[in-house]
């Protein structure tokens, strides 16, 4: 008995050791210009059986579990942060990025694996499939914060939210083919059709669903929220799942629909998922370091491969695709290539690259081994130069204005107000006006005005002026009154 809790107290003393480094990790990602990913795996290879081994891990089904758990986190989170405003308006290239542009560098990657790596054309293509979708994780974490155009950001948010559905239909399709000789091709072709519109459908049915009961039912604390939402994300997968369709594009699509309505508990949901997303990439990005021998990938041969597929994948494969769909569109040519270079892999390759291990699938070991390579040089390159292309390509823009995110909504208590944090723009109507001429609802009192970092109280003739952080105190029903009052902009 004191045995076994020796050990506990070691393992919890393990776990806080790993979560202290790896936030303080994020800080040295920043400072470096490498991907906080790259360093979280890193700190996973170094803690294994390969390097200081403190941690044997090398069991592949508990290692899909929680990387696909840590997927649903990372991706509810990434949605209700997306403005459906921004991607309605590049839904349609988004969707055939991550359609027809995962299918064409599938088809450019297994060649290369055909003729490099000397694989089976099958396992060529099982290659071409695992790595042919962006990466969300990756994708979200590096996006986040920066100031890149809204049309080229959203449009890589979208596609790789959407895409892997295709990655997981070709990978598992691919493996089928491989494991049975009788698979028929159109009843999985027609499978694919299946898990898009089932998966899509169920995260919009579960997305209104939730956002009726989160603004509905009156729970006895604002912390149940997070958690009340953050079980709609496992519910829209989990029935996505059992009817066979895409739970991972059911858990973006309803985090879309739910981060775009009405949400009270606001601030609490999304600071809530904010940190807890940061801590599923953390849990997700170690166990996937740890799943990993160093040994077996930093070979001459599965370097030599690796390196080789990778270069086919970022300057041939993507550019291709990208080129290919998006010179249908209205894209310049600079943002076609930034889009080229901003398709970073990350954890979902590297976790679909177990499926086959699980299947036991011939050469799973090296197909492993050389999608993990691939991934960590995308993560490195790509992600570390992000920024770097874009002010390029003059694709950074001004900080922006006034967005819909940025009101941060706090309940209080039981009663039926909130309060509303709202920053004002030289863009705003009501800046330049006095208090008592701002015309608000009856039910909205501004409560205190933040300027250059002091507190100013309110009276009458305050002037409201850009920049100014103004806490309202409003009653739930004048909340959308008061909104459009607060956001309608100069003519």
């Amino acid at each position: 008995m004191i045995q076994e809790l020796l050990e506990s107290n070691q393992f919890l003393l393990l776990i806080a050791l790993l979560l202290i480094i790896s936030v303080v990790v994020t800080k040295f990602s920043s400072r470096l210009g490498v991907p906080s990913l790259v360093l979280f795996i890193a700190v996973g290879m170094i803690i294994g059986s390969d390097g200081l081994k403190i941690v044997y891990f090398d069991n592949a089904e508990v290692a899909q579990l929680i990387g696909v758990m840590a997927l649903v986190v990372i991706l509810f989170e990434g949605g209700m942060q997306t403005d459906w405003k921004d991607i309605r308006a590049v839904a349609v290239p988004s969707v055939a990025l991550a359609t027809i542009g995962v299918l064409l560098t599938t088809a450019i990657v297994a060649v290369t694996a055909k003729f490099i790596i000397d694989l089976t054309w099958l396992e060529s293509f099982l290659v071409g499939s695992i790595v042919g979708s962006t990466d969300a994780a990756a994708v979200f974490a590096v996006l986040k914060g920066k100031n890149i155009r809204e049309k080229v950001s959203s449009t890589l948010e979208a596609e790789s939210g959407t895409n892997d559905p295709m990655a997981v239909f070709l990978t598992v399709t691919f493996i089928q083919l491989l494991a049975f000789e009788d698979t028929n091709v159109w009843v999985a072709i027609g499978s694919f059709f299946w898990q898009m519109g089932a998966g899509a459908l169920t995260g919009v049915l579960i997305g209104y669903a939730a956002s009726k009961a989160l603004n509905h039912i009156n729970l006895d604390s604002s912390g149940l929220y997070p958690l009340f939402a953050l079980g709609f994300a496992f519910l829209a997968y989990s029935v996505s799942s059992l009817i066979e369709s895409s739970g991972l594009l059911a858990v973006y699509v309803s985090a879309v629909v739910i981060g775009n309505g009405e949400l009270a508990y606001r601030y609490s949901i999304l600071r809530f998922h904010e940190g807890f997303g940061w801590m599923a990439q953390i849990l997700m990005f170690i166990l996937l370091g740890l799943f990993v021998f160093p040994s077996d990938v930093f070979t001459g041969n599965v370097m030599w491969n690796g390196i080789i597929t990778a270069l086919v994948l970022i300057f041939i494969a993507r550019p291709i695709a990208v080129l290919s769909i998006l010179s249908f569109f209205r894209f310049t040519v600079k943002e076609m290539l930034f889009l080229s270079w901003a398709g970073l892999r990350g954890a979902v390759p590297i976790v679909l690259a177990i499926f086959p291990m699980l299947a036991g699938i011939g050469n799973s070991q090296t197909i492993f081994n050389i999608v993990f390579f691939i991934v960590l040089i995308s993560a490195l390159f790509q992600g570390s130069t992000i920024m770097w292309v874009a002010e390029k390509f003059h694709l950074v823009s001004e900080k922006r204005i006034n967005p819909i995110h940025s009101l941060e909504v706090i309940s209080i208590g039981k009663a039926n107000v909130e309060m509303l944090e709202y920053e004002v723009t030289e863009q705003n109507q009501i800046a330049g006006e006095t208090l008592e001429d701002l015309s608000l609802p009856d039910r909205a009192l501004i409560n205190a005005i933040i300027r250059d970092g002091d507190m100013i109280t309110p009276y009458g003739q305050t002037i409201i002026q850009p920049g100014d952080t103004l806490y309202i105190l409003v009653a739930r029903k004048a909340k959308k009154q008061l909104k459009k009052r607060l956001q309608a902009e100069k003519e």
